[in-house]
């Protein structure tokens, strides 16, 4: 149950506000650790300040999307959303700057496929992607681990999507509207563009599914406010439906606002931005990370030679009892 989650209980905000405070504190947090060299007045002439963070969270945002859209075989729902749901989740408390969200970002879609048991092999999933794929593969196994500790391993995620096919069902049983599946296409485009904003970390899955559903029954020109008050909630649950309504206006507030183009010319300006300010140690094209990785490669075969040689050695020396304690032949 949502109300049980590791989800509701630690992965749940009270505001956008909040949100952005964490999001400011990450920001200040990386500056001051790696800025100390910098005057502060112009230390966000080098750094990315919080809001440039949060645009280029966003234009990954876009793109974690169109890339799960494009994936072959073709990508579930649920994976789409935990998808979402851990990038999000990452970026509240980690910089752009010290985890580059172009690597963030395929490591949390690779990360939701064995969650969700959507079951591609790490070869099937670098296939889809541009560029270097054996590059790409040691970056989403390198940042697996990393990922799954900055969420504190709280993977279960709750989608709006299975309370959706509840709504629809309940729809078709105690409601008269004329053939509830014409629903689906808009609600689906609501979601879709809800995972755009911070809607998933403020709102439970319920709620954002019905904001879903009674958008898409509005564009249709239907109403179903009676079914939301009378049978949906009925006399028990009149107590809840003032915040019930509030957090479907502001769902549907919050959705509408939703940018999902980009502007190419901040784009390029920003990219240039964080390749300077970037923390060189997580940075796969670095000498100080491929120094690192080397030094954890030799560490890794200096572990094995000398477990191997103690195998050796507890082999030989098994070997010298069941000789010696071998019974003599007549």
């Amino acid at each position: 149950m949502f109300s049980t989650s590791t989800q509701c209980k630690h992965w749940m905000f009270n505001s956008e506000e909040e949100l952005n405070k964490l999001r400011e504190n990450a920001n200040m947090k990386h500056i001051q650790t790696y800025g100390r060299h910098i005057n502060e007045a112009s230390r966000y002439d080098f750094f990315l300040t919080a809001e440039e963070e949060k645009i280029m969270v966003k234009r990954y945002e876009i793109r974690l999307r169109d890339f799960c859209k494009r994936f072959q075989p073709p990508m579930t729902r649920c994976v789409i959303g935990t998808a979402f749901h851990y990038f999000k989740r990452f970026y509240i408390h980690n910089s752009v700057m010290n985890h580059h969200p172009k690597e963030i970002m395929v490591t949390c879609i690779y990360l939701a496929c064995k969650v969700e048991e959507f079951n591609v092999s790490i070869q099937q999933f670098v296939a889809n992607l541009k560029g270097d794929r054996e590059k790409a593969t040691d970056i989403i196994l390198n940042n697996e681990l990393l990922l799954m500790e900055q969420l504190n391993f709280h993977l279960s995620v709750h989608n709006p999507f299975r309370p959706v096919e509840g709504l629809l069902i309940d729809i078709k049983t105690r409601c008269t509207l004329n053939d509830p599946e014409r629903l689906r296409p808009g609600t689906e485009h609501f979601l879709e563009r809800a995972l755009l904003t911070d809607v998933v970390l403020l709102y439970s899955p319920s709620q954002v599914a019905l904001a879903a559903v009674l958008h898409a029954a509005s564009k249709l020109q239907e109403n179903l406010d009676s079914y939301v008050t009378d049978t949906l909630f009925g006399v028990e649950g009149r107590g809840k439906l003032d915040e019930l309504i509030e957090a479907v206006r502001a769902i549907r507030s919050m959705v509408k606002m939703v940018d999902a183009t980009a502007d190419r010319n901040q784009q390029k300006l920003l990219d240039k931005k964080l390749e300077k300010c970037r923390n060189p140690e997580n940075n796969p094209d670095s000498e100080i990370y491929k120094k690192r990785m080397q030094a954890l490669l030799d560490e890794d075969d200096d572990l094995y030679q000398t477990i191997s040689s103690r195998a050796d050695s507890m082999n030989n020396s098994t070997l010298n009892m069941s000789v010696c304690a071998s019974p003599e032949v007549a």
